[in-house]
């Protein structure tokens, strides 16, 4: 009989571990990481009960490819474009919980004794919340279609990227030991450089291999494509000096922008939910029941910081963000956990050996007694939101109220903010391929010259043909147009206008000088530097040429995933609200529905269709509750798309469907619309708070403003002048309402 390895039996054995406890912990309906994690107990050194893992280094190294593949899963999920459109709320909200909670986490680590990199890793570990927990909780308690889930979830996009630079800056303080300001700032402006480097390269080169590629990319070819750029960042950042966690994340957010991230995504979700179990199993392994016993006090007063400390400063930053009370105390009390990226940060720690033994276990503790309380904290906060109104005094009332209206007002950025904006932005950029460039010719050209007496030459010459478009990009690319007449239009501005032109002209004529003086002395590189000058002066317009197909195929794309999408949607002609229709249909008692409230079922967010009438025998419920019950042969009115409908109608395997015309009762309800006058008094007031559904009976399915239709509008929307307003309903009731309407 072979021999098997003890990697094998130790995998056999973890796996095995793994698939039972999955199996228990769906059974439960709590989280399956938390089912890995007791796994690991189970298997590890401190359980012996069972058998145990022997090649514990083997195990490490697995683990260390589960860490990658989680960090690239959460980068496919990340995008750089959905940072840029994450609002000022969601960055203030995630800022305040973050920076606060991590100052928190290292003063319990100061007052508890431990030396600092236990209390900075500590801080680290408590600040960032858990996408994965938080996504389950949203879609287990069907509220992902609310405002405040909006905001969480831009929050979340704001904390993966802080918990990445935290990674970077834990990383230069383990290794220096210390706080030194220099060296920080420097780890910072390397790991900016590296990922504008890497994202713009990414994005140039990555979407055009894709086309290139387009039919050889079966799903093999292209998962193989995927991991094995995965792993080559992997490198890159390893050799850059970053974690390889940093790698895989930013190989992950780079491929979001492309077509295909939809399908990687699919194709890479089983060997990361393969690996991802092997991470956490190993998690679980490192956790010593004993030492819990030890540091349950480190432990209990971390999770009350957790479920008090971050929701209050989470929910003191939405409310400086502008939002009602309701929504910041939902969105604070969502963001009371931790799990994945805390993992990680304490992994780092144990890497590094730069932390205790100890805070590894009580890292993980606090995680699993967190998990289990997220959902409550969500579907407890609407109460918590209620009684904070209730408790309030009248005057704080009132001016959160103004004040949430004030910063609401959408306000236009100047046309000088703009264009600072746009300069800072074009600057780093190009300065960053610059330099790039710089470096690379000088590692890879001088050594192909290195026989050539006319060595220098050659490598400066092809050095600066390269940069030669980014030069011009970085010293004349003006913007915005229009932006840029209005500013010249104010004398006030000139001068301000003209210096930022002059340096970013003379930047230019930096990186030229710095090319000459590497190779030359500096009276040779001086002339080097005007003859360059001159020859780029009278070449200029096709240098202009060449940068300008750089730009359109970046642009291209950048945008081509919006583009695809946009193109599919087409094709699948769907209809907007403003083409929707009533249809009946009778439910069975093997319909999926049956006995759910209608405010669970999430029928909006998924299909579309809004349900306005049930009728049950001789009883006739007209716009009916979220809390209200659908049983068997009840008969519903349904508003939708004929795709809409149809889509419902497949979901609930009903029985008969007939249309309005043909139908007595949904000759009660219709589709209306109008149009809000200037001098209404509903203006200001949002679709929640007109109470238009009570005294309609209806329920808003559109809203049109400036040209743009907005299908099934959220309920905090604040009505303007000359919006058009389409709501389904009781038409006498409507009729009655729009009268009064038009009359005031």
């Amino acid at each position: 009989m072979g021999h098997v390895p003890e990697l094998i039996i130790d995998l056999a054995l973890i796996l095995g571990a793994a698939a039972v406890m999955t199996i228990i912990f769906k059974m439960l309906r709590q989280p399956v990481v938390l089912g890995y994690i007791i796994a690991g107990v189970i298997v590890g050194p401190y359980f012996n009960f069972f058998p145990t893992v022997v090649e514990s280094d083997g195990i490490k190294t697995w683990a260390e490819i589960g860490v990658i593949f989680l960090l690239f899963g959460l980068g496919l999920e990340f995008s750089f474009k959905k940072l840029l459109k994450v609002g000022s709320v969601a960055v203030i909200t995630s800022l305040m919980g973050v920076g606060m909670t991590f100052l928190i986490g290292y003063n319990v680590g100061v007052i508890l004794g431990w030396n600092m990199m236990d209390s900075l890793f500590m801080g680290g570990i408590l600040s960032i919340a858990s996408t994965t927990i938080i996504f389950r909780a949203f879609d287990e308690l069907g509220v992902k279609s609310q405002k405040f889930a909006g905001i969480v979830l831009g929050a979340l996009i704001i904390e993966d990227l802080v918990a990445v630079v935290l990674m970077v800056i834990l990383s230069t303080v383990s290794i220096s030991r210390s706080f030194e300001g220099m060296e920080m700032i420097y780890s910072i402006i390397k790991l900016v450089f590296f990922l504008v480097l890497w994202f713009v390269s990414g994005i140039f080169f990555l979407p055009t291999l894709f086309k290139t590629l387009k039919k050889y990319l079966n799903d093999e070819t292209l998962l193989v494509l995927s991991l094995a750029l995965c792993f080559l960042m992997v490198v890159l950042s390893s050799q850059a000096g970053f974690s390889p966690a940093l790698g895989a994340f930013i190989m992950g957010s780079i491929l979001a922008e492309t077509p295909k991230v939809e399908k990687i995504e699919h194709l890479v979700q089983s060997v990361k939910d393969l690996f991802g179990a092997i991470f956490f199993v190993s998690v679980g392994m490192l956790l010593n029941p004993d030492m819990l016993i030890e540091y349950a006090l480190p432990i209990g007063i971390s999770t009350l910081v957790l479920l008090f400390g971050k929701p209050i400063f989470a929910t003191i930053g939405a409310l400086f963000a502008g939002q009602p009370i309701k929504v910041a105390v939902q969105t604070g009390m969502s963001l009371s956990q931790i799990g994945e990226f805390s993992f990680i940060i304490a992994t780092l720690g144990v890497t590094l050996n730069v932390t205790s033994d100890f805070l590894y276990p009580v890292a993980v503790a606090v995680s699993v007694i967190t998990t289990f309380t997220t959902p409550y904290m969500i579907g407890f906060s609407g109460k918590m939101s209620d009684w904070v109104t209730l408790k309030m005094p009248e005057k704080w009332k009132n001016r959160l109220y103004k004040y949430s209206l004030g910063t609401q007002q959408v306000t236009e950025a100047s046309d000088w903010k703009k264009l600072i904006r746009f300069y800072v932005i074009n600057t780093i950029i190009f300065s960053v391929v610059i330099i790039s460039i710089i470096l690379l010719a000088n590692q890879f050209l001088a050594p192909f010259f290195e026989a050539s007496k006319w060595k220098n030459l050659f490598i400066v010459s092809l050095t600066l043909l390269m940069i030669a478009p980014f030069l011009y990009a970085l010293a004349f690319r003006r913007g915005p147009s229009q932006t840029y007449a209005n500013i010249w239009l104010k004398p006030l501005y000139r001068g301000p206008l003209l210096a930022l032109i002059i340096s970013r002209i003379a930047l230019a004529i930096f990186f030229v000088g710095f090319v000459f003086a590497k190779y030359y002395s500096p009276w040779a590189a001086l002339i080097g530097v005007i003859a360059a000058t001159l020859l780029f002066i009278t070449q200029r317009h096709r240098i202009k040429q060449f940068y300008g197909k750089i730009e359109s195929r970046f642009l291209l794309n950048l945008h081509d995933r919006e583009r695809t999408q946009e193109e599919l949607q087409k094709t699948k002609n769907v209809l907007a609200p403003w083409d929707s229709h009533l249809t009946t249909f009778t439910l069975e008692a093997r319909s999926p529905i049956i006995g759910l409230p209608l405010g669970t079922m999430k029928l909006r967010e998924t299909y579309g269709i809004n349900i306005v009438i049930i009728e049950r025998g001789g009883l006739t419920i007209n716009i009916p509750r979220q809390e209200d019950v659908l049983y068997p042969n009840d008969v519903i009115s349904v508003i939708g798309t004929d795709e809409q409908l149809s889509s419902f109608k497949d979901y609930i395997t009903v029985t008969e469907s007939k249309e309005e015309a043909k139908v007595d009762v949904a000759s009660l309800v219709g589709l209306h619309s109008f149009s809000i006058p200037i001098d209404s008094h509903l203006i200001g007031q949002t679709i929640r708070h007109s109470k238009m559904r009570e005294m309609c009976k209806g329920i808003v399915v559109g809203l049109e403003r400036d040209e743009k239709r907005i299908v099934n509008p959220d309920p905090d929307i604040a009505f303007q002048a000359e919006d058009v307003i389409w709501i389904v309903g009781l038409n006498k009731r409507i009729q009655v309402y729009l009268k009064d309407i038009l009359k005031n």
